[in-house]
């Protein structure tokens, strides 16, 4: 048997002691279900890094554009101004796959209603563009949640539940939380209502679209801390995102993004 060398012991355990310890903790703390998390800092050529690791990055495209103005955590937010600005993300498998699913985002909105249908986010699938679709309505200042077949989910809900309004110039968290045949709709951390949904919706490969679609024009809005899983998160989840518990961590060395729940913000 070969004598163990202790020299070479200790240099790996330097090195990883000199990574932060990333070599151990990515494998650990890699978040559940989480296939596309876009925070919205990256940016090159057009292209906005998925801090996720999975390297489906997004597209920004006429006139959609990162921004300093608005911002939750970090440097920057998407800012969605024009109404056929878009930010896209091509499809990918688990995008094209999932039933049960979480989409959480902070939103800011710039302007009210605009008299038209207005496309905050939308996942396509062959033939439909409801996998979710989120929008606002034409009229009202609310958010019209839908899935396929049947066209169903919240019609019309706000802040403080059905038939109100969101305000502008103000930044609310959302979460739409499917699971099964339930859609649960979150403002803030708190419910405000559970709604029939397809169990199975339609699914598929197709793009994802935030801002204008290729159907309907773009609301007018920040968007900033997209979080999409292909799992049903409780409510403890959806607060711990809405209050920055699970955020990437950025090693000194720049080599690996981890992720894990910090104590602070």
């Amino acid at each position: 048997m070969k004598p163990i060398c202790y020299v070479t012991i200790l240099c790996i355990i330097s090195l990883i002691l000199a990574l932060g310890g990333n070599v151990s903790l990515q494998a650990a703390v890699s978040d559940d279900g989480l296939i596309l998390y876009f925070g919205f800092e990256k940016e090159a050529d057009g292209v906005v890094t998925d801090e996720s690791g999975g390297g489906n990055d997004g597209t920004l495209s006429a006139g959609a554009t990162l921004s300093a103005e608005e911002k939750v955590f970090g440097t920057r937010s998407l800012e969605i101004l024009d109404q056929n600005a878009s930010f896209q993300v091509d499809s990918f498998t688990e995008l094209a796959a999932y039933q049960d699913n979480s989409f959480i985002f902070w939103v800011y909105f710039i302007q009210g209603s605009n008299g038209d249908w207005s496309q905050i986010i939308a996942k396509y699938a062959p033939g439909v563009n409801r996998a979710p679709g989120i929008w606002v309505r034409p009229n009202d200042l609310g958010i019209h949640y839908r899935f396929e077949p049947g066209n169903a989910g919240p019609d019309y809900v706000g802040p403080n539940g059905n038939n109100t309004q969101f305000a502008t110039q103000q930044w609310y968290h959302i979460a739409g939380v499917k699971q099964g045949a339930q859609l649960t709709f979150y403002v803030d951390g708190v419910s405000q209502g559970q709604y029939n949904v397809p169990a199975s919706h339609t699914q598929g490969a197709d793009k994802l679209y935030v801002g204008k679609s290729p159907n309907y024009r773009a609301a007018t809005f920040y968007l900033d801390e997209l979080y999409i899983y292909n799992r049903a998160l409780d409510a403890a989840e959806v607060t711990d995102i809405k209050d920055g518990l699970i955020l990437p961590v950025e090693p000194k060395d720049k080599l690996t993004t981890t992720w894990g729940k910090l104590k602070t913000r």
